[in-house]
């Protein structure tokens, strides 16, 4: 895998038909913007939702390139932070948008992390029946993972991301630039999701990862981009064969049963962030491939390592917001939108870069490898 420099944005299409989109992945893409929009607008005017946090450091460059073109900008500055992802500010943004005359039209932009993306896209999908929505996705795991596939939610009390639709953007523009604003424990969150797409299917990658990984987390532009690129890619490949999860697009979850959970236990709070959750989850998950003789152990404490080499948690015990309760982490992971009767599809492995759909896994002996996990620690 070359990791030469980088110069020019790099392009990984997302091929789903007359729903295709690029995703542009480089530095300085934010001063680009109006550029790469303007093909889609059909009006001198963009809509923006985006939080607190990214406005304060970022909403003057992004205003900066729409004022250059000529274009007006209605934006939409939401609190930071998972609770955001709520039906009541959802309500409130289709609000606004009507407020302000928004048409099918129109463009909307998502410019802020994970939660930001899956309410704008969201959002987008009912306004009208669906208007056009662009990501500019500026944390690392919403680079590489929730800005690329569709995927649009907001939490619920019974669950996370349990009310939603598919609804692709237009475009995703990377700018790798941003990222260095993002706190370490941020970064860190989202190299879990880069280290998945090798645990998944690429075990190249995660030689690669063994190598570079410390490169990626400090932003070194050649590697960072390489990780990217490479997650998108392999993102965007699995999005093309199944855009609505009706089979292989599962296992881009793994790790995410276990950390929706953890993250449950947490009530989405900031004591936990969804990609340290992701991190531990992707570690359980392994450990319990290799408990039911699906992959060697030694397979398992491999890909351990590379999670907490990382500066991620890998053991159970010690993940940030607990103490946690096998019993009540069960009951969370019941309460999945896949489980029926006592049983839970899981994302399991039969050796790093063989990620399977496991379709029955027995909670009760969930519950009993959890709680000889938590007794690790």
């Amino acid at each position: 895998m070359d990791a030469d420099t980088l110069t020019e944005p790099t392009q990984v299409r997302v091929e789903l038909g007359d729903r295709s989109y690029d995703i542009l992945i480089g530095a300085d893409l934010l001063a680009q913007a109006s550029a790469h929009i303007s093909p889609f607008l059909k009006q001198d005017r963009v809509f923006i939702v985006s939080d607190e946090t990214v406005w304060r450091l970022h909403g003057d460059a992004l205003n900066a390139t729409f004022s250059k073109a000529g274009l007006s900008v209605i934006e939409k500055i939401l609190p930071a932070g998972e609770s955001t992802k709520s039906w009541t500010l959802l309500g409130e943004t289709l609000d606004w948008l009507l407020e302000h005359g928004a048409s099918r039209d129109d463009v909307l932009i998502a410019f802020g992390g994970g939660v930001i993306g899956d309410l704008t896209g969201f959002a987008a999908s009912m306004l009208k029946r669906g208007m056009q929505f662009i990501q500019i996705p500026t944390t690392l795991l919403a680079q590489v993972d929730s800005s690329v596939g569709g995927k649009t939610a907001v939490n619920a009390r019974h669950g996370k991301n349990l009310i939603g639709a598919f609804y692709q953007p237009r475009l995703v523009l990377a700018d790798t630039s941003v990222l260095a604003t993002l706190p370490d424990r941020e970064r860190r969150a989202g190299y879990a999701e880069i280290i998945k797409y090798g645990l998944i299917n690429d075990r190249a990658f995660i030689d690669w990862l063994s190598q570079h990984g410390r490169d990626v987390l400090d932003l070194v532009p050649n590697a960072i981009a390489e990780a990217v690129a490479v997650s998108c890619r392999s993102k965007a490949q699995i999005v093309a064969q199944d855009e609505q999860e009706g089979g292989v697009r599962a296992v881009l979850n793994l790790g995410h049963t276990f950390g929706h959970a953890l993250e449950a236990e947490n009530g989405y709070g900031p004591d936990l962030l969804h990609g340290e959750a992701v991190g531990t989850g992707m570690v359980l998950a392994l450990r319990y491939s290799a408990r039911l003789g699906l992959m060697p152990e030694s397979e398992a404490e491999r890909g351990a390592n590379l999670i907490a080499q990382s500066g991620l948690t890998a053991n159970l015990g010690a993940l940030p917001g607990g103490p946690y309760d096998s019993a009540a982490l069960v009951e969370a992971m019941r309460q999945d939108k896949k489980a029926r009767g006592g049983k839970v599809p899981l994302i399991l492995a039969k050796g790093l870069g063989e990620a399977f759909i496991y379709p029955n896994a027995d909670l009760s002996d969930v519950q009993d490898f959890l709680q000889e996990e938590l007794q690790k620690s």
